[in-house]
């Protein structure tokens, strides 16, 4: 990974993750790679959340999305097309929420407003993983802590997020695309949607991973991303 992009990184998390989320993708980056972490905190929208991360964002940047983090990675391109170098996007989709969907996310905001939020359950983080790390209690209470720390208002706010609300103009920018066998949230067929989407887009494919990609596969995703954007020529 000696043959790294000049350009700092800007990483969004997904639902419920923070920061710290790129902990141990960080850890395998080059000591020289500059980043800059975003989060999903301040805004009401999709749109407005993008527009949050590109004010205090590098001039210009490769941008990186995880799951609903591309989402926002996404309108962020859109609006700022010329900041943004190259584009990453991880275990993320173009689709929106059904009906269905939304009725469970409301159900469950209804429910924990009645008592003290501390994260996502147990069982809704093991879909998440890897199904031999599904009882990982470790890998499980770090991805609930940082829904706890972040707390009911941002579980609100992101479970009703609308997801249709990225508009479908074109991408332009080189754009990596990287997805899961093992993932349970996300099909297949999503990320095949995305490359559809995006002219020119390449997609990766890990295998060992459920949708947790950065913490289950930190190695595998950092190396991935950084020898994509060096065969790319990605360095202004």
């Amino acid at each position: 990974m000696s043959s790294e992009s000049a350009l700092p990184w800007v990483l969004i998390p997904g639902f419920m993750l923070d920061e710290s989320l790129w902990d141990d993708v960080i850890e395998h980056m080059p000591f020289t790679q500059a980043i800059h972490l975003a989060n999903l905190l301040e805004g009401q929208t999709i749109p407005q959340i993008a527009q949050h991360i590109a004010s205090s964002a590098p001039p210009r940047f490769v941008l990186v999305g995880f799951s609903l983090g591309g989402y926002v990675a996404r309108s962020l391109v859109q609006q700022f097309p010329d900041r943004v170098a190259a584009l990453v996007l991880i275990a993320t989709s173009l689709r929106a929420d059904s009906p269905e969907q939304r009725r469970i996310k409301q159900a469950s905001i209804d429910a924990s407003a009645q008592g003290q939020f501390r994260g996502l359950s147990f069982a809704t983080i093991a879909k998440s993983v890897h199904p031999q790390r599904a009882n990982d209690t470790a890998l499980i209470g770090r991805i609930r802590e940082m829904g706890a720390r972040m707390g009911h208002a941002a579980f609100a706010t992101q479970s009703l997020l609308d997801r249709a609300d990225v508009p479908s103009g074109q991408i332009q920018c080189p754009t990596l695309i990287i997805a899961a066998v093992q993932d349970r949230l996300r099909q297949a067929e999503e990320a095949q949607e995305l490359c559809v989407q995006i002219p020119g887009a390449r997609l990766e494919v890990i295998e060992g991973s459920g949708h947790m990609i950065p913490l289950e596969q930190p190695e595998t995703l950092a190396r991935l991303m950084s020898q994509w954007l060096a065969a790319n020529g990605v360095t202004k």
